[in-house]
Order: structure tokens, then sequence, then C-alpha cells
């Protein structure tokens, strides 16, 4: 039975969706986005700033279901501007240390809340190994 997991570490979900899901040995994370949870604000800032912010809500959401970042066996990034990339990838690559996970990133119209960056992922499930 997939079990809804639920941090107020990262933003509470703005539609009719859960934060993250465990299931069968795995946890599927919805897509973070740059809000400060505290204040329920976007982070305004560059590309840079953006993507730190979604990834801490990413690790907050993680960390709440007992697993972290280096759990993540997948990420799939969707950027408003793939002239980002460059600097994206500098910051995303401080987070995810030697062990990088598989990554799809896309470019998209439009995000939430006029965001610059949304992160999703699938990580192990330490509990279940």
């Amino acid at each position: 039975m997939p079990e809804k997991i639920y941090t107020r570490g990262a933003p509470a979900p703005i539609g009719p969706y859960s934060q993250a899901i465990r299931a069968n040995g795995f946890i599927f994370v919805s897509g973070q986005i740059p809000i400060e949870p505290q204040l329920d604000a976007v982070v305004r800032g560059d590309i840079e700033v953006q993507t730190r912010q979604a990834l801490k809500n990413l690790s907050a959401v993680l960390e709440a279901a007992g697993s972290g970042l280096r759990g993540v066996v997948m990420t799939t990034v969707y950027l408003t501007d793939l002239n980002d990339f460059p600097r994206f990838n500098k910051i995303y690559a401080e987070y995810f240390g030697e062990t990088k996970p598989a990554r799809a990133t896309v470019q998209v119209a439009h995000l939430p809340k006029e965001v610059l960056v949304e992160i999703a992922a699938i990580a192990q499930d330490q509990i279940a190994f």
C-alpha cells in the first residue's frame, strides 16, 4: 500500500498531489519548486538561487521519508530557459557528490508561480534496504 510522505520542511502541495509517496522500495518525490516553506513564498533570484531552494526542498522531503539525496536514483528537471543549464548544473553538482543520479532535463514554457526550475526525483527507500 503506498504511503504518503509529508513534511513542513518543504512547501505544502499547491494542488491535488502528495509531496512524496513511498511504494515498492522507492520514494517518488513530486516536483519541488523554489518556495521557502516557512514563508510560503517563492524565493526570488536567479537560477542559482532558485536551484538551491528547490534542492533544499527536495532534500527535506527525502529526509522526512528517512532517505536523503544520497538515495536518489533519478531526477527530472524542468527549466524555463535551457540557457540557464550551465549555471543550474553547477549548483546541482554541489548537492549530489560523486554518485550522480540518472537525469532528464527539459525546457518548458512555464512553471507554477513563474519559477525558473522544478525538480522531481525517485529515490531508494532506505527503510526497505
